[in-house]
């Protein structure tokens, strides 16, 4: 089962540098087009928004897994292991709550709009509000088992990193000083 997860998070790795590559190539072959040819790409526009969306969408599920988010956990570092426990299951909760609701959301919406054309393309846009479903069932089935193992305590909420402080930290602990004893060298 591992495996298969793996192997579907490194498809939607592949498939947003993709995407990536597909807004650089239209966005720059646009420019270049209507700058050097006067001429352009009618469905360049729509193509990178769309692109630009579900990459969004695709990349925070791979965050969500990687736990790479942003967040503060100052305030579950200073509670007692049991109401860091509790606290960590409520925030779990609220986050399962909103997750659900984007499903759902998007769902309703994506069904509303099957029969709508995109005015460029032409394609549905139920295409365009289904990049909302692809985010949320994982990122609810991600929540879901961060939960369960929160609860059995699989994972030990006083020693885990469940969201990272701040970009800047991390660059920080990366690339950190060797310790000062290994800079001291014996004559």
């Amino acid at each position: 089962m591992t495996r298969i997860i793996d192997f579907y998070f490194l498809v939607l790795k592949v498939t947003i540098a993709l995407l990536l590559a597909g807004m650089v190539v239209l966005v720059f072959g646009n420019v270049v087009l209507r700058y050097a040819f006067n001429q352009g790409i009618t469905s360049s526009e729509e193509l990178s928004r769309m692109f630009f969306v579900w990459l969004t969408f695709l990349g925070a599920v791979v965050a969500m897994r990687e736990h790479g988010h942003l967040g503060v956990d100052s305030v579950l570092r200073r509670l007692p292991p049991v109401g860091a426990k509790m606290a960590a299951l409520a925030g779990h909760a609220l986050m399962l709550l909103a997750t659900w609701l984007l499903i759902s959301g998007s769902w309703t919406q994506t069904l509303i709009n099957v029969h709508v054309a995109a005015p460029a393309t032409g394609i549905s846009m139920a295409f365009f509000y289904g990049a909302g479903l692809a985010f949320g069932i994982p990122a609810f089935l991600i929540l879901l088992w961060d939960t369960f193992a929160i609860a059995t305590g699989r994972i030990d909420i006083t020693t885990v990193e469940l969201v990272r402080d701040s970009e800047e930290q991390v660059a920080l602990e990366d690339h950190a000083d060797p310790p000062l004893a290994n800079l001291v060298t014996k004559h």
